[in-house]
């Protein structure tokens, strides 16, 4: 079996920054990258990326990065990572039913937003439907958004889109929100610029190309209603793509992340969303998939200049 440097995990702009560092620095990586989209894939305008200042399209961004990586000699394979175990002194990976062996890994597997599998939510999704205030809350200036949760995550993203939204309302299926008092006050403080429908849930997204409003339905009445906005925003949370790492051995926090770059494995390093459950955003994902990629180049100089390699 042939015994890599580095296997990369991933097929963000983490993975893809990872790969190219650790192709510069001569590691031959192999990126496993997985059969479905990235984040930034699904992401049509980009306009918060350094280098851009016209904004860049989100595949475009992604395939550059990809381009750029294998043009140092980074070799990627489309399957989907099943698993990852320790074996004397090299990891195992499992994808695609073969296995894969690497003296050190770069986990960049990323996030999912929790969705709310309802009606119109694919269909506008990128049109209208977002989960990154950050990301988006400029294109929604002097326009009418709903934002779906109720804790400091929504709380962040209503704050940052009423500086630009005309006008904001947050649908929250109970009658008191889960966020911390100071972030309820910062919301509360913002009377007259973001409405609260309470004990209400989302049922439906319309529109024609682009949203034109939702529909609502309240729990405890049971009656339904409308509200005409140009776009939804989903704060209800992500889920951490590490399901494949059980019986890894690695350390996750409460929520199913990794804690930082550096893991409780030696030789296992982590980047981009999958370790960072506050910023999420493209250009952190790739700057962590750089250090993820200097500590791994470290770590095998280490193990070649003590014979342990």
């Amino acid at each position: 079996m042939v015994i890599h440097e580095v296997i990369i995990v991933g097929g963000g702009i983490a993975a893809h920054t990872a790969a190219l560092y650790t192709a510069r620095a001569d590691m031959k990586p192999l990126v496993i990258s997985g059969r479905g989209l990235d984040q930034l894939s699904t992401t049509t305008d980009v306009k918060n990326y350094p280098g851009f200042p016209e904004g860049v399209n989100g595949p475009e961004l992604i395939q550059a990065s990809k381009k750029q990586a294998e043009r140092f000699g980074a070799k990627y394979i489309q399957e989907d990572v099943e698993s990852l175990r320790k074996e004397g002194k090299n990891y195992r990976v499992k994808a695609g039913g073969k296995t894969y062996s690497s003296r050190s890994i770069i986990i960049c597997t990323g996030a999912s937003a929790r969705t709310l599998a309802i009606p119109g939510e694919k269909e506008f999704w990128a049109k209208g439907v977002s989960t990154c205030a950050p990301c988006d809350a400029p294109i929604f200036r002097n326009k009418i958004v709903v934002v779906v949760g109720g804790g400091d995550s929504a709380m962040e993203e209503s704050i940052t889109l009423a500086k630009f939204a005309k006008k904001l309302t947050i649908v929250h299926r109970r009658d008191e929100f889960r966020a911390s008092k100071i972030m309820q006050k910062r919301v509360f403080d913002l009377k007259g610029k973001i409405d609260i429908v309470w004990d209400s849930e989302v049922t439906e997204v319309f529109g024609d190309r682009f949203v034109k409003g939702v529909r609502i339905k309240n729990l405890k009445t049971g009656k339904t209603g409308e509200i005409l906005c140009d776009g939804m925003f989903l704060a209800i949370g992500h889920i951490p793509n590490t399901a494949w790492l059980g019986g890894s051995g690695l350390k996750l926090d409460k929520a199913g992340y990794i804690s930082g770059v550096m893991t409780n494995l030696p030789g296992v390093f982590a980047a981009g969303d999958v370790m960072d459950p506050r910023y999420r955003q493209a250009v952190t994902s790739a700057g962590t998939g750089c250090m993820a990629a200097m500590e791994a180049e470290k770590y095998i100089e280490n193990l070649k200049a003590t014979g342990k390699y």
